[in-house]
């Protein structure tokens, strides 16, 4: 009986440790895939929006299919198809692979709004002061653009940061899959729940606000 019971034991301050290097964890597939996704997808919205009709169609039906299947059926096919033609990755890289072209594919409308955003009459006139495309691109649409669509930016990697939990699937001991072996241990749900939230928001909570003093500076 004792041999039995002992399995269980109560929240130690070690656990406290075994939380933050999980959120270390979340935080380092988070930024990894926000970042690949967001040039990604900054690189599919110019297509979208600039591309022939076969490419918008295309490339369109892609990204609908990466934001349309759930992401935790994603993670699981393709964890699972890589050891089938002879190439196993490990959890991290898959995670960090499907979130990357997930976060590209929710970028990618969000880049193609920025890029409409700047009206037609403001490019003309770029281009008959002697810019190149190229130059209207980058000193007139992508600034403008940018600060049209930074908060749907925001929302979107703040998105991010939340379903890199789904990778826990895959065995990645991220914040959330720490918490489960956690409450496992303890049986003490609230307590770990509530130190996961803690912890994700510790997360989120410097990007919103960086955001918010951004966009007021902006303004200002």
């Amino acid at each position: 009986m004792n041999a039995t019971t002992s399995f269980f034991t109560g929240f130690q301050f070690s656990d406290l440790g075994f939380l933050a290097e999980a959120a270390g964890r979340t935080l380092l597939i988070s930024v990894i895939s926000v970042a690949a996704g967001t040039v990604m997808g900054c690189i599919f919205g110019w297509a979208l929006q600039a591309g022939r009709w076969w490419i918008e169609i295309t490339l369109g039906l892609v990204l609908d299919a990466f934001r349309s299947v759930p992401l935790i059926i994603q993670l699981i096919l393709f964890f699972n198809f890589f050891p089938l033609v002879g190439l196993p990755l490990n959890p991290f890289f898959s995670g960090a692979i499907i979130l990357s072209f997930y976060t590209s594919a929710l970028v990618a409308n969000v880049a193609r709004g920025g890029i409409e955003a700047v009206g037609v009459p403001m490019r003309r006139a770029a281009r008959s002061l002697g810019m190149t495309y190229w130059q209207d691109m980058r000193y007139v649409v992508w600034p403008i653009g940018l600060r049209a669509v930074f908060p749907s930016w925001v929302g979107v990697a703040l998105s991010v940061v939340k379903d890199s939990a789904l990778v826990s699937v895959l065995g990645y001991v991220e914040l959330l899959r720490a918490s489960q072996i956690l409450i496992t241990r303890t049986q003490e749900p609230f307590i770990i729940l509530a130190l996961a939230g803690a912890f994700y928001f510790a997360l989120s909570y410097p990007l919103s606000q960086y955001s918010a003093r951004l966009e007021s500076r902006w303004k200002s």
